[in-house]
């Protein structure tokens, strides 16, 4: 389901040996996490801790903060559009709530880089691209089943969905009760009564 199209430099920078890769890996997880607890101004120092390498390990593979914010953001990307993949032999509407499931997590790490990355950059536009090749077929296919509304169109439930991102949860308990009334906003009316 992934586009399958170039992705952006950063990942032209991706180590090769098996050790280097396990580093490079251990760092986007880090940082991944850092980010969505502490957001941008998380620490580099504690992102190379919480990886279990030292800081010079961390500039020798993102010489600059911004490399690690595109990296982080474009393995999310990734991980998203791999994502659609897994969800495929799943029923229409179950692939397509799990899959957005799975956004609403990358949504809450983009949030977190999203002002220090350009929204006009080759990076965000290849990530879009990306993002609806993964998405859109599994929407296309729950549409086709009957049990997605056909009036609407996927930048429509991005949107829905990722609205309800930028809100504010005291609970995820709270954040799957809203986001289960929004999915039930995308069944067709007689699946609703």
């Amino acid at each position: 389901m992934s586009s399958g199209g170039p992705m952006p430099e950063v990942f032209a920078r991706r180590p090769k040996r098996a050790d280097a890769r396990r580093n490079y890996d251990a760092l986007i997880a880090a940082a991944r996490d850092a980010f969505a607890e502490n957001g941008a101004t998380a620490s580099l120092e504690d992102v190379a801790r919480r990886a279990g390498v030292g800081i010079g390990t961390l500039y020798r593979n993102f010489p600059a903060r911004q490399h690690l914010f595109e990296a982080v953001y474009v393995e999310e990307v990734r991980a998203l559009s791999r994502s659609a993949e897994d969800f495929a032999e799943l029923p229409p509407w179950d692939a397509f709530v799990a899959w957005l499931h799975r956004f609403v997590a990358y949504a809450a790490t983009k949030r977190a880089l999203a002002e220090q990355l350009l929204h006009d950059s080759e990076i965000f536009r290849t990530c879009r691209t990306e993002i609806y090749a993964a998405g859109e077929p599994l929407m296309c296919r729950a549409q086709a089943a009957g049990v997605v509304r056909d009036d609407i169109g996927f930048d429509d439930v991005l949107r829905l969905i990722s609205g309800l991102t930028m809100a504010q949860f005291p609970s995820p308990g709270q954040r799957d009760r809203v986001l289960g009334v929004a999915l039930d906003g995308l069944r067709p009316p007689a699946l609703t009564r």
